[in-house]
């Protein structure tokens, strides 16, 4: 967990201080296609690993064709990470992202999330 001065305390984390989440730079340049539409490309995605989940990459923000997805009503909450938003595809959930992070998740501000097994 990053170390912060959380103005913005996650409470998952003061229940659960011993959760695990780290956040580090991807190496390789991520792309994410899908039905033939090109999603997204970059240099600069993060790679988040969380307990026993599988890692996750988030793409920043302007390097996502936000144009292509469509946002959606629905979000979600983490008590580690706070709200998610979701973008569509086609009519089926694509992506998401914490657009108001808790302040340990800070790093993951204006980045996006999309479901590799879609």
């Amino acid at each position: 967990m990053p170390e912060t001065s959380a103005a913005n305390p996650a409470p998952g984390f003061l229940k659960h201080p011993d959760h695990k989440i780290t956040i580090e730079p991807c190496d390789q340049e991520v792309i994410v296609e899908r039905r033939g539409h090109s999603l997204a490309k970059s240099r600069n995605a993060l790679i988040l690993r969380e307990a026993s989940y599988p890692p996750v990459l988030y793409i920043p923000r302007q390097d996502v064709a936000l144009d292509r997805l469509t946002r959606l009503e629905d979000n979600t909450y983490c008590p580690f990470k706070g709200y998610a938003s979701y973008w569509s595809l086609d009519g089926d959930k694509a992506a998401w992202s914490y657009e108001k992070p808790y302040d340990e998740m800070s790093t993951i501000k204006g980045h996006i999330a999309f479901y590799p097994e879609k």
